[in-house]
């Protein structure tokens, strides 16, 4: 037995009434791991129970440390009927577990109830002792660290990366078994959320042992996933990077190695951009009636990515052996993998050398039972499918690595779609052997990539490249080929060379679809797919050159699928890259050249194109210097030559020739407008509102071209949900809607966060769902940091206030249910007076924190503030230490949904728990903040007609430790964790 697990309960308070007569509670508390379970002594009629327990041992295998979450539920004890639950707490003890981490998990916990919610909170103190097990076939993987960060975490160094690690577990839903008929809905959300909390470890046990069979002892990336598959069961997935990393530990190492980024921008030069090049498919395997697989494999070419591909074939004069060699080297480091896949989007310098561009894939499944859960073949087998389909798209790019891995899902009744995006690239083999890589090639690599363009420097030969696109020579260094535009789905490298700031580009699409069942359903909507997907493609390529840049990083595309809908949001940052050529402009050709009025509407809208692309090249200050002739023993860049943009692949080579393009600019990108939708594209690229005055918005980590960041955050969360109107709907109607639901949304959070100006909101993700016929539900999740500016913020302030009032007064049918809610801020309207007094003390926040904008570390301050941020930094702070990773998953139920404030009251009280654990669960392990933060799933369902609704919940972070930058002579004197510790001790929390 290899571990002993100690349990000690504390106290109780703020407990709800449960015996009427005496307006008081017979509290006690069962505690449970494991088929044992202990009981403390029944506390009289008290709302504030003192137990004071002994302490409950349990002895068990480290597996099952790892598998199973420690269960605690309160109860009311009645002599004569059964004792009432009060609420469960679930804690997870695999932060214990590693050898860094904390050696013990004490303070307040909230009690939660999937019908009640939060009713009070219990103090628990857990204690774990491990032995030592040289068991070599053991089952467990105690020691794996996690992280949720897509970088190499703070005071960390990576030793060597090895690569891509993944798994799933299956298994029946409690929600649809034939039990679930005649127990209570508290029952069945229990036993749902127990399984999701086994499946969870169980999961992470696994790809721990992988890891440790790599000989790797962390996992980075760590992105883990429910598939709700109805009927169908339940998945649990995760994907991650596994490495092998080192702790710098003394303080000499740590303050440079944990500066912030603002920092690390100011110090050092930018980093590697990725290129693009993009190559999509889609996988429709899909059931006959005979019961055999009919697959429908389909490759889609989309112009507006293909001809702005990368390849470079005059790479070969001077660098051709160093390439052979470097690409001998990666490839021998890499062969041994199955999936040479990495879910890092920011990375050590020197690991990125080259970028391909873009790879996705897509399938579309009908889902089947699942008979065996200890066998999960199938979708196995649908995911390996989809991953080689990516692997095969790097290869034909001339790359042997896929960086900015994700995968993801949507799911609607049978119908099941599986989808994969990464950036294509050419990695540096020091990073994935150890010791093997010859101290000649690091140093012939380090000669032959110039700073800030050498990652966008085609990595194949131009001559032999997989699709039609169009090269220049680099406008930094003039020695390799780069091409016009970029796609990649990771972050702006920091050495990246780069002019003006960047800003969030948004490609929204709805389209109708007929209902069906089973295959005819999966068949519609494996025949959209593809025409969807270009349409996306098209409206970023146009509103990435009506911004007047070239290039897009952190490119995420969500494609969803409702009973009678898709939705497809995608969402990236353009920025201007100074080694790119200077990008085109649009240029408008109608088809009807002879009708007056026509042209002169044509005439009209080219003046508000050109108009619009220069006032985005004002306010984002992109101002590339003019490119001198007359360099000695540089190449000139090729003239650009005109490209096109079809809206239509059905017309014939014929109507493509009667454009009149003699007129404007040769090298203008052209926008045909031969239809009602090609009208409509063009509007749309004209009513994109830019942020008002003084905001700034992307969807990276950081936002390109600003540095001085100061030390005032607010994260936010944002849920809205519409409800559309089924008659006369069309695919024009619901592209508005969606656009307008989308816009409304941010201009609600600019007006919101208006006291906060200058400041830019980083790190933006939209979320889109369809949980009913005709309903529309977005979430965002994001944080707004301030930056220093040189300009007069109180003639800014008026202008914002004005530009944005209204906001405030959204149009009521279109947005019916709006939710606003500021994680460091718990407003009490939407709340009864009763559950507002609960959520505030459960929760380790302090109100009004978010008018506080110097509030104090915890390292002085009596109020343990939990910082929630979804960067994996803290501007203005050093993380010292992490204390493990945060994985819940939360479900809420109501049958009194208008009497909880309506759609909006239910959700935003649902939220402000879920954060309020969150938050005492990281305080409980001594930490003081949550990076990386992420709300993976926020699944909405109502019945309106029986006043019901429940929602399900998904969260994940990094608990860390950090300290201020002011206090850092003191923490390079001390050990980088006393001040957090000794002020905050045993992780409670001073409400």
């Amino acid at each position: 037995m290899p571990g002993k697990l100690k349990v000690k309960i504390v106290a109780g308070r703020h407990l709800p009434v449960m015996d009427r007569a005496s307006d008081l509670t017979d509290a006690f508390v069962e505690v449970k791991f494991g088929n044992t379970t202990f009981k403390t002594d029944v506390y009289l009629k008290s709302l504030n129970p003192q137990w004071n327990s002994e302490w409950f041992k349990f002895e068990v295998d480290d597996e099952d440390l790892q598998d199973e979450p420690l269960q605690i539920t309160v109860l009311d004890h009645d002599t004569y009927s059964a004792n009432d639950a009060i609420g469960k707490v679930y804690i997870d003890i695999d932060p214990l577990l590693y050898s860094e981490a904390a050696t013990v998990i004490s303070g307040w916990f909230p009690i939660y109830d999937t019908i009640h919610g939060i009713r009070g909170e219990i103090n628990v103190v857990v204690k774990v002792d491990l032995f030592n097990d040289l068991n070599r076939f053991r089952q467990s993987s105690c020691g794996v660290k996690f992280f949720c960060t897509t970088s190499i975490p703070k005071c960390y160094r990576a030793v060597i990366i090895h690569g891509f690690v993944e798994e799933l577990v299956v298994n029946e839903d409690p929600e649809y078994q034939w039990i679930d008929r005649i127990r209570t809905p508290r029952a069945s959300n229990e036993a749902r959320q127990r399984l999701i909390s086994l499946m969870s470890g169980e999961l992470q046990r696994k790809i721990g042992l992988k890891v440790l069979e790599m000989r790797g002892n962390a996992v980075v990336g760590y992105l883990q996933c429910f598939d709700l598959e109805g009927e169908s069961g339940l998945v649990v997935r995760a994907i991650g990077t596994a490495c092998t990393l080192d702790k710098l530990s003394s303080p000499a190492a740590l303050l440079p190695a944990c500066n912030s980024p603002s920092k690390e921008m100011k110090e050092s030069p930018l980093v590697h951009p990725p290129s693009h090049g993009c190559r999509s498919t889609h996988n429709s395997p899909i059931h006959t009636a005979s019961g055999s697989r009919l697959t429908q494999n389909f490759s889609v070419s989309v112009p507006t990515l293909i001809y702005t591909g990368m390849g470079s074939g005059s790479a070969g004069k001077e660098g051709g052996p160093f390439k052979a060699l470097l690409r001998q080297q990666t490839q021998s480091a890499l062969e041994q993998r199955e999936f040479p896949f990495f879910t890092l989007t920011a990375f050590p310098p020197g690991f990125l050398v080259h970028v391909g561009g873009v790879v996705s894939a897509r399938s579309v499944k009908l889902l089947d039972r699942i008979h065996n859960p200890d066998e999960p073949e199938t979708r196995d087998a649908w995911w390996a499918e989809i991953r080689q389909e990516i692997k095969s798209h790097a290869k034909a790019l001339g790359c042997h690595a896929v960086v900015g891995y994700s995968e993801s899902t949507s799911i609607c009744e049978e119908v099941c779609i599986l989808s994969a995006s990464g950036t294509a690239a050419v990695l540096n083999p020091r990073f994935l052997q150890d010791g093997t890589v010859e101290s000649c090639l690091e140093q012939r690599l380090e000669e032959n990539l110039p700073a800030g363009c050498g990652f966008c420097h085609l990595p194949y030969d131009e001559l032999n490249m997989p699709f039609p696109a169009h090269f220049t020579y680099c406008y930094n260094c003039r020695k390799q080929k780069v091409p016009d535009v970029l796609f990649t789905t990771i972050d702006l490298p920091t050495d990246a060379a780069v002019i003006g700031k960047g800003c969030l580009i948004q490609a929204r699409l709805c389209r109708l679809k007929k209902k069906a069942q089973a295959e005819a359903n999966a068949t519609s909507i494996s025949n959209l797919l593809p025409f969807m997907e270009y349409e996306v493609h098209t409206q970023l390529m146009n509103k990435l050159k009506l911004k007047g840049m070239n290039a897009l990083f952190g490119l995420r595309i969500q494609i969803t699928v409702g009973e009678n809908m898709l939705t497809g949001l995608a969402s990236a940052t353009g920025v201007y890259l100074a080694a790119l050529p200077t990008p085109s402009g649009i240029q408008i050709a109608g088809k009807t050249p002879n009708d007056g009025s026509y042209e002169q509407h044509i005439s009209h809208m080219q003046k508000k194109i050109n108009d619009t692309i220069a006032k985005n090249k004002e306010l984002y200050e992109v101002n590339p210097p003019e490119i001198s002739e007359e360099i000695i023993g540089s190449p000139i860049p090729e003239p650009r030559q005109r490209s096109r943009l079809l809206r239509s692949q059905s017309e014939s080579s014929d109507e493509v020739t009667e454009l009149d393009l003699s007129h404007g600019k040769k090298d203008a990108f052209v926008l045909e407008v031969d239809d009602t939708d090609a009208m409509e594209d063009v509007h749309s690229l004209l009513t994109d509102v830019p942020p008002p005055s003084g905001f700034y918005s992307c969807n990276t980590e950081i936002m390109p071209g600003i540095n001085n960041w100061t030390s005032e955050i607010q994260m936010f969360t944002s849920v809205r949900v519409i409800r559309l109107s089924s008659l006369n709907l069309t695919n024009q109607a619901l592209n508005k809607n969606f656009n307008d639901l989308c816009e409304n949304l941010l201009k609600s959070l600019y007006f919101k966060l208006r006291s906060m100006i200058p400041c830019c909101l980083c790190h933006v993700n939209f979320t889109v769902s369809l949980p009913e016929d005709e309903l529309i539900q977005v979430t965002v999740t994001a944080v707004a940091i301030t930056f220093d500016k040189n300009q007069a913020l109180q003639t800014a302030k008026p202008h914002v206030e004005k530009s944005l009032q209204r906001a405030s007064t959204d149009n009521e049918e279109l947005l019916q249910f709006p939710l606003e809610l500021c994680s460091d801020s718990l407003p009490s309207h939407p709340f009864p007076p009763a559950k507002a007094v609960t959520v505030e003390k459960a929760s380790p926040v302090s109100e009004g924190n978010f008018r506080n904008r110097s509030a104090p570390s915890c390292a002085n301050s009596t109020v343990g503030v939990v910082k929630m941020t979804p960067l994996s930094f803290i501007p203005g702070a050093k993380i010292t230490k992490y204390l493990g990773i945060i994985n819940m998953f939360f479900i809420r139920e109501t049958t009194s949904l208008r009497e909880e404030g309506g759609v909006s009251g239910f959700l935003h009280a649902f939220i402000a728990e879920v954060f309020a654990m969150v938050r005492a669960h990281v305080a409980a392990l001594g930490g003081n903040a949550v990076v990386s933060y992420i709300m993976k799933q926020c699944v909405f369902m109502e019945n309106p007609n029986k006043n019901q609704a429940q929602c399900l919940i998904n969260v994940s972070g990094d608990a860390v430790v950090f300290v201020r930058e002011s206090e850092l002579e003191v923490v390079s004197t001390q050990q980088p964790t006393a001040n957090c510790q000794s002020s905050c001790p045993g992780g409670e929390v001073t409400t």
